[in-house]
This record gives structure tokens, sequence and C-alpha cells, in this order.
């Protein structure tokens, strides 16, 4: 990516260090592939004493996908998305659920090297629509996401982010919750080879004159196990290690702790994904 990407990218990078893959429920994935390409992916998790259970289906024709979810819920969710449509960097995607109806969402996005833009708006009579957008480049960008409710004229939505990415250091700035709440982030890839990474994020909350403030870091054991942590302002402690034990296939088992109370907070999660 060369442009600024979309809004959705500022501050991504911490996020999935701090965030992504950890979790306490047992989570199993398993994705195989048919002769003529479609994709087959079911997925059961485990919450206290209930399961869940998802299948989705994806395939590929040219610069067409086409997603199909159904879970446990009885909700059938199906995603259409058309890549460089009339113009390089333009992609449209047509979502809606059932039985859901007023589930369906028609969606823009397009990518420029000085600009990332998205749009929706819900197949409604009276639909939200969201705008988001991100100016600048791959060093410095600005945006910013607003969602507004057509039926009562209210904005729900009210967002807006700054990026500064240099060499290896990434820092942003998002205002969120309608001003709300004032979030700072930090990630820096400490080594290249070994996968070292620290981050850092900051969020104050003006309403309740609350802050959180959480540390984290990777690092790879070799190229092909992950190990993670992260620690907050509350206590809570997390690791995770990732193992992927064959292309594309992971095992993930991550832990947390409230520090507060050890005997009673301990959780384990497992999660593993086969791919063939």
């Amino acid at each position: 990516m060369v442009g600024p990407g979309l809004y959705t990218e500022i501050g991504k990078k911490t996020r999935d260090l701090l965030y992504k893959d950890y979790q306490t429920d047992h989570k199993f994935t398993l994705t195989t592939y048919t002769s003529n390409g479609v994709a087959v992916t079911a997925t059961s998790t485990k919450k206290a004493d209930l399961i869940f259970g998802e299948i989705q289906s994806q395939i590929k024709n040219k610069n067409v996908t086409i997603d199909v979810k159904a879970n446990s819920g009885s909700n059938v969710i199906t995603t259409v998305t058309v890549d460089e449509i009339a113009t390089p960097g333009l992609k449209t995607i047509l979502s809606f659920a059932v039985p859901d109806q007023r589930s369906g969402k028609f969606e823009l996005q397009y990518l420029h090297d000085h600009a990332g833009v998205n749009a929706s708006i819900g197949l409604t009579a009276n639909p939200v629509v969201n705008l988001s957008g991100s100016f600048g480049t791959k060093a410095l960008a600005v945006g910013a996401d607003i969602s507004l409710d057509t039926a009562s004229g209210n904005l729900t939505k009210y967002n807006a982010g700054l990026s500064i990415t240099h060499e290896d250091l990434i820092a942003s700035l998002n205002l969120n919750n309608k001003g709300d709440s004032l979030t700072a982030a930090y990630y820096h890839n400490v080594n290249q080879l070994t996968g070292t990474a620290v981050g850092a994020e900051l969020t104050r909350s003006f309403s309740t004159n609350e802050n959180t403030l959480t540390f984290g870091t990777q690092h790879a054991l070799d190229p092909l196990t992950i190990v993670k942590a992260r620690f907050n302002n509350s206590g809570k402690a997390s690791a995770l290690i990732q193992h992927e034990w064959r292309p594309k296939s992971l095992v993930t088992i991550s832990a947390e702790v409230d520090t507060k109370t050890i005997e009673k907070s301990s959780k384990v999660g497992i999660a593993v994904a086969l791919k063939p």
C-alpha cells in the first residue's frame, strides 16, 4: 500500500498487536477447497456451556468474489465483492442477511495514492449513510468517519483520526464515540528479522474521566511460532502462543488473568485453524 489506505487503517497496527488472536473461548476452524475452487470454512466456538457454529463458502471468478455465511442463529449472510470495477482501485460490495430485511447494504471503496474513501448506504426506505475517508500519504494521513441516520436526520457517528509513519514507527491519534474518547496509539517494529514489536494504547474517556492504558509486545520464536503478551492498568494480563504447523494452518493458545484476583479469574482459550 503506497497511499494512506482506508480510514480503518489508522491505528490498525497497534490494535492488531494488542488485540488480534487473543480469546478465552475454544474455537476450531476447518477450511477445505473443492475441485472447482470453492473454499468452504466451518467454524465451531464454545463459550461457557454454549456452542456456536458457522459455515462459510467463498467462490472467486476473475474480479468477483461471493461469500455466503450461515450461523447457528439461522442467519444467512451473503456478500458480493467486485474488484477493479470501471477504474483501478474501485471496489463495490453488496451485502445482505436473511431473514433480516433491513440488513441490505451497498458499499463503495476507492483507493488512490493520496486518498482512501469508503461510502455505504443501507438498502431501506430510510437508510443509514456512512462516509469515511483518509487523505495524505503513507507517511502522514488524516481522516474522518461519519454516519447519518436519514430517518431522524441525526449523526449517529462522527470520528476523526491522524496517523504518522516513519520507517518502523507508527503513531496515531483517534477521536471516537462522538468526541467522547481520545485514543493515542504507538507501534514500533523493533526487529524485522525476529518479528519483535512493541506497542501501547492510551484511551481517555471524557464522560467518565477514566484512562485505559494497554502495553503489548510480540516476538517470533522461530519462523513458524509467535508469542504475544499484553498488560493494562486494570491489572489484566494476557499472553498467547501461535504456531503454524503447516501452511496457513494455525494452533493458537491464549490465556488471560486478572492479577488482582488470580485464583478466580484465570481463563484459557484454544483456537485451531486448519487449511489443506
